[in-house]
């Protein structure tokens, strides 16, 4: 039984990869930023644009999961996924990135709140935490990868086939359509939805639970968080160490590869130790980055700053989200589209940021992400 259920979890871990594609949004929209001359404020419309169909479609997928199931709304979130990537090979300019950005948005607002519950269907009772951990590990490969093969196509040492950074979308298209395809030919049994079907103002009301609350809010942050990480790290170093672009897509790779050894040794950590004290040490060394990129000037201090934010960050999604999941055990599909709901944070937090950097630099930027951490210290009680 157990080595079915590592046979089945393959080709889900291979949708993780896929909805990793999300995180292209930040190094993408400093490369349009650049070749359309835009101002920060407009090119964070497009981190913003992704995360705003969250806030659309996550509750409607939790109902459309309950009417086809969790595997079907998974496949059509891929299909989605792979027309977003297709748009951008025939061309660059402002209409085409807005609506592929768009398309990759609701995309991933599908898969983000179908492929998490699809786990527990797989897994029926296993180690919920510790597995959607080193599902975000496998994602996190794909999202410290999108700014090297951005980078590589930019300076021509891959192949680039006339798309030069958007070779990066030709890449994650052929992925994204075999993703799809392993979990098409993968049997997995659903168990049928008991009673009535809930309403979208039934999950909206799941709401009222104070846990349901505070867990969406926590999600918020910890997206907002991520996303203004993914956009602003490169600014950082262009405004303060005097990078070009080319060089500063790096302080991104080293966001998603510390948050990749975070997921890692997460899933790890997440079965040894108490949760509460793992997430406590995590949210300790957001605040100490968040203190070195606001005051930071040197390249190292930025470096070290950035590497703390993205270990501290990569386990903080799967400890609240299993958290709100359990406090409902009998509405995960509509508690699951409420929490991927909350990452409409990659919305909010990207504008502020976009204005408050206007305003006064990246330290503007840092301050509004400041915010979600000391949230986040608020949300230790709350975990069990």
């Amino acid at each position: 039984m157990k080595q079915n259920k590592t046979i089945l979890l393959i080709p889900v871990m291979f949708c993780f990869f896929a909805m990793g594609f999300v995180d292209l949004v930040g190094i993408a929209s400093n490369y349009v930023k650049e070749d359309l001359q835009l101002s920060d404020s407009v090119a964070n419309i497009f981190p913003s644009l992704v995360f705003f169909w969250f806030l659309i479609f996550s509750v409607p997928t939790g109902m459309l999961m309950n009417k086809i199931g969790r595997k079907k709304t998974v496949l059509l979130s891929l299909i989605v996924t792979v027309v977003s990537l297709l748009m951008p090979m025939f061309g660059e300019n402002f209409p085409i990135m807005l609506l592929s950005f768009s398309l990759l948005g609701i995309g991933n607002a599908l898969m983000q709140t179908s492929l998490n519950p699809l786990i527990s269907t797989v897994l029926k009772g296993g180690n919920l935490a510790s597995t959607l951990t080193f599902g975000q590990f496998i994602k996190a490969i794909a999202s410290f990868l999108a700014p090297y093969l951005a980078m590589w196509g930019a300076t021509a040492v891959l192949p680039s086939f006339g798309l030069n950074w958007r070779v990066l979308f030709l890449i994650y298209f052929v992925v994204g359509l075999l993703a799809a395809f392993f979990l098409w030919i993968t049997p997995i049994e659903e168990e049928p939805i008991e009673g009535k079907a809930s309403s979208f103002m039934d999950c909206l009301k799941l709401l009222g639970k104070p846990i349901v609350l505070l867990s969406f809010l926590g999600i918020m942050c910890h997206v907002g968080i991520d996303v203004g990480t993914n956009t602003t790290a490169p600014k950082l170093l262009i405004e303060r160490a005097g990078m070009t672009l080319n060089e500063a897509a790096f302080a991104t790779s080293l966001y998603f590869i510390f948050r990749t050894i975070g997921s890692l040794t997460g899933s790890f950590f997440l079965r040894v130790m108490n949760n509460r004290v793992f997430f406590t040490i995590s949210v300790v060394m957001m605040a100490l980055s968040m203190a070195g990129m606001f005051m930071g000037t040197s390249k190292t201090l930025l470096y070290v700053a950035i590497a703390l934010v993205g270990y501290g960050n990569s386990n903080i999604f799967p400890l609240v989200f299993s958290q709100a999941l359990r406090s409902v055990p009998e509405k995960q599909n509509e508690v699951s589209g409420l929490m991927i709901m909350g990452l409409f944070g990659g919305t909010v937090f990207p504008l502020f940021m976009g204005f408050a950097s206007d305003a006064v630099g990246q330290a503007g930027a840092v301050a509004i992400m400041a915010i979600g951490v000391i949230y986040l210290f608020t949300y230790i009680k709350q975990i069990k």
